[in-house]
Formats: structure tokens, sequence, C-alpha cells
């Protein structure tokens, strides 16, 4: 068995993220030229996708990490964990929370009110997937985005369900099977 076998459908192919990435870096170039920022990954789940967009950035940045958890398996709890926290110094600094996915839209919140307290200069986020669903508990602000996608359960390029598929080069949906 391959981890292909539990995928559905390829929703995004390596390409069709790399063209994404691509125009979101363009963006971010323009807009944060000569400001410096601090791009902040969300882990695990944002790692590939920040990897791959500072590279297509073209302007001076910094990265850095935080660890977050609010999921056990495919439900959001509402509660919001930081496990990893900065090891940089934000205030007065432009930040671009790096995502991989908005969903509910909580864990978001949270972090852009935690980030906004330590008196940053500006708070943005980049997310490679939004996706509306009737479970979004608050409307986040996000000011860069990739593409949106529909229900279901999508995994691979950092996603996960339950630690794994995050390996796969492209994004598909998960089975349903595999999580009911």
């Amino acid at each position: 068995m391959t981890l292909r076998n539990d995928i559905d459908e390829i929703l995004f192919s390596e390409e069709d993220i790399k063209e994404i990435t691509k125009r979101l870096a363009s963006e971010l170039t323009r807009d944060y030229d000569c400001k410096n920022p601090v791009f902040v990954a969300l882990l695990k789940g944002s790692i590939m996708f920040m990897g791959d967009l500072v590279k297509y950035v073209d302007t001076h940045l910094e990265m850095d990490f935080m660890d977050v958890s609010s999921y056990v398996g495919t439900k959001s709890t509402g509660e919001v964990k930081i496990l990893k926290d900065l090891s940089t110094s934000i205030e007065g600094r432009h930040v671009v929370i790096v995502e991989d996915i908005v969903e509910t839209g909580a864990t978001l919140n949270y972090i852009i009110d935690f980030l906004r307290s330590r008196k940053a200069e500006s708070v943005e986020v980049v997310t490679l997937l939004d996706k509306p669903i009737p479970e979004r508990k608050l409307e986040v602000d996000v000011k860069y985005i990739g593409t949106t996608i529909p229900e279901g359960f999508v995994v691979g390029y950092g996603l996960d369900f339950n630690e794994n598929y995050r390996n796969l080069p492209y994004i598909g949906l998960l089975k349903p099977e595999l999580y009911n």
C-alpha cells in the first residue's frame, strides 16, 4: 500500500502549488520591500509552504516558528495551546503569519491577538488554502490567500491526518473512510 492509495482525488499538483506560491511571494515582495518582516510559520503544517514561499520573496526577511495546537484528529478543540513560542522579539516589526490552511479561524485569531499584544507594527496572514466551512467560528482577516478549497479533509504538502501524509508533494482529498 502506498500513500497515494489513501487519496480520493489530487486537488493541487506540485506545479499548481509552485504557481500559487510564486504569486503570493510576488505580492509579499511588493508589500514588504524594505520593511524586513518576520515570517512566522505555524508548525508543523506550514513548514513546506514556508520553505517554498520564502525562496521566491525577493526582499530581506527573517523567519521564526511557533508550534500551536488546537486539533485532535479532524476536529478543533477550540482551545489553543502554544507548544513553542517565538525566539525573536517582534516589537515594532512587521509580522507575516504563514499558515497552511484556514478553517475554523479560532487558532489564527488567537495567534493574531497574541502577536499584536507583543506590540508588532503589523500582523498579516498568508495562507496557502482557505476552507470556508460552516464550522468557521470567527471571521479571520487573511490578506494573502493562495486558493479556496471545497469540503473534504485535505492532506499532503505539510497537511496531515494524525501526523501522516505531510510528506506528499501534492495536496489531495483523503478518502473519507480513513477519518470517519
